[in-house]
């Protein structure tokens, strides 16, 4: 976990430095992936480094009563067609089964590769993979934490609303038993005067561990104050008996605004 923070300081600060050494151009736009389940199967500007930064509460969920955690995605776009990302939660606070402790959650590292770029109507198409760098040991939310990860995206723009789509198969472990899940995810999203964006989700995972489904309906409302800063919270209300009652959550999106040589 150390080598991963010091890695994405090293790259900030190379940004940063960058700064001097890049001609003005205009201004860069941050493509936020948060704060829904889906992940847009675009990518972000090519060369800059961009956070989701966030915190997330939830209550009433298979593994825990209540839990706390902040959260961070850091993505940087090699190519127009391949991203590299890194995400985890520093420290979860929790209560399960009476008892109330704090840990390290996990840390996930992975890769997204556009596989048919598109436009307006025309959706991009993009697959990513994840696998789980370390396990903190803290209680999940009610879709677990997988091992491995597999995405298929989709995301377009249709009569003024846009969408992201996502199909997921993740391998989850108890144990030494190890299975699979399947996941999907759809996200409706509108601008509202400019500047602000409501968006609306559906969203599915097996929960082959339990028997069970986990369901949830999201609703989070966004706000770009510039087109390299955006604002955003909203709630999840899971919808069958295995899913994370509720959850709640505020952040922000950040591209640094300098481009990475």
């Amino acid at each position: 976990m150390r080598r991963i923070l010091a890695s994405s300081v090293v790259l900030v600060l190379s940004a940063l430095r960058a700064n001097g050494q890049t001609p003005a151009t205009e201004e860069p736009e941050a493509n936020p992936g948060r704060p829904t389940v889906s992940t847009p199967a675009t990518l972000t500007p090519v060369g800059y480094v961009q956070f989701e930064t966030g915190v997330l509460g939830a209550r009433h969920s298979p593994e825990f009563s209540s839990r706390f955690a902040p959260n961070e995605t850091i993505k940087f776009s090699l190519a127009s067609r391949l991203e590299f990302l890194a995400a985890g939660e520093p420290i979860a606070h929790y209560t399960a089964g009476g008892t109330t402790a704090n840990s390290v959650a996990d840390i996930f590292l992975g890769a997204q590769a556009v596989l048919i770029p598109g436009e307006d109507a025309k959706p991009t198409v993009a697959v990513s993979y994840f696998h789980r760098a370390y396990d903190g040991g803290a209680p999940e939310l009610d879709f677990g934490s997988p091992i491995n990860s597999v995405l298929i995206l989709a995301s377009a723009d249709l009569k003024g609303f846009h969408y992201d789509a996502n199909t997921m198969l993740t391998e989850l472990a108890q144990g030494t038993v190890r299975r699979a899940q399947f996941g999907q995810s759809l996200t409706i999203s509108h601008s509202i005067k400019g500047k602000l964006t409501l968006a609306g989700e559906i969203w599915h995972f097996t929960q082959p561990f339990l028997r069970g489904n986990a369901v949830g309906n999201l609703w989070a409302l966004s706000y770009a104050a510039r087109k390299t800063l955006v604002f955003d919270a909203g709630f999840n209300r899971g919808l069958t008996n295995t899913s994370t009652r509720w959850e709640t959550f505020v952040g922000f999106t950040y591209l640094l605004p300098h481009r990475f040589h």
